[in-house]
């Protein structure tokens, strides 16, 4: 039994050291799964509608042996600072400071940004730092989808004009294509235990209104809009890649 457990041991050391070995020794095929957190600084017509918010992504991306970086990733966007723009509300304000309920209270509106961004990227890795061919400067960009709007909550109350449908009328919804932008720094550690991605991310979007008109102020928008939003984003990585074969063969 104990010769059992002395092999089983020597057997997962040797396993280790192989795989250790393959990531400091070669480039790996690489697909692999991010979860990431960035904290973005809004520009452009959306600095005029949001303040600066904070970012929740999930992708998966392959790393190819010649250093090829692509994939496809998917972004939350949330945020708790709404610049109030002119007119916003102003036919539901009673005094011009407050909504009442169906009851005919005062209401507490929870007023936040929401908003969720897709691509797909390509890109490159190049390995001039880092403690192996499977870390360096990640270089990439990518085209896909942004879209945002202003979320209006009213807890623990009613409002009619403020539900269903009738919120489309007030939320500021647009949307429409976008380019992102990314240059940081990608890291595979020889020991599998620390994996992570950190750099400066950029997006550009070519969005447009999506209603028909603003309740509020009674103005259908139109036309392109110059959204910019850029931002430091850090994530973990979960590698998939198939580690190197423990069998030997005897000739």
């Amino acid at each position: 039994m104990k010769g059992l457990y002395i092999l089983l041991l020597w057997s997962c050391i040797s396993l280790h050291v192989q795989a250790q070995n393959a990531v400091r020794d070669s480039s790996l095929f690489d697909p692999h799964v991010t979860m990431s957190f960035a904290y973005q600084v809004p520009g452009g017509d959306m600095a005029s509608r949001f303040g600066n918010n904070s970012n929740l992504g999930l992708g998966f991306h392959i790393k190819s042996r010649t250093q090829w970086y692509y994939g496809v990733q998917g972004q939350f966007l949330f945020g708790t600072h709404v610049i109030r723009e002119e007119g916003f509300l102003q036919n539901l304000m009673v005094d011009g400071s407050y909504v009442l309920d169906n009851d005919g209270s005062p209401a507490t509106l929870v007023v936040q940004e929401r908003g969720f961004a897709l691509s797909a990227d390509i890109g490159r890795l190049f390995t001039c730092v880092g403690p192996n061919p499977n870390s360096g400067i990640l270089v990439k960009s990518g085209f896909g989808f942004l879209q945002h709007r202003i979320r209006i909550e009213h807890q623990e109350t009613h409002i009619q004009q403020l539900e269903g449908d009738y919120l489309k009328g007030y939320d500021r919804m647009a949307n429409g294509p976008a380019a992102t932008g990314f240059i940081g720094y990608y890291h595979m550690s020889n020991n599998h235990l620390i994996n992570f991605i950190i750099g400066v991310e950029g997006w550009r979007g070519f969005t447009s209104p999506q209603r028909s008109m603003n309740f509020d102020t009674q103005i259908s928008e139109s036309g392109q809009r110059k959204d910019l939003l850029l931002g430091l984003r850090a994530g973990w990585t979960l590698h998939l890649y198939k580690r190197m074969s423990n069998n030997f063969y005897y000739y």
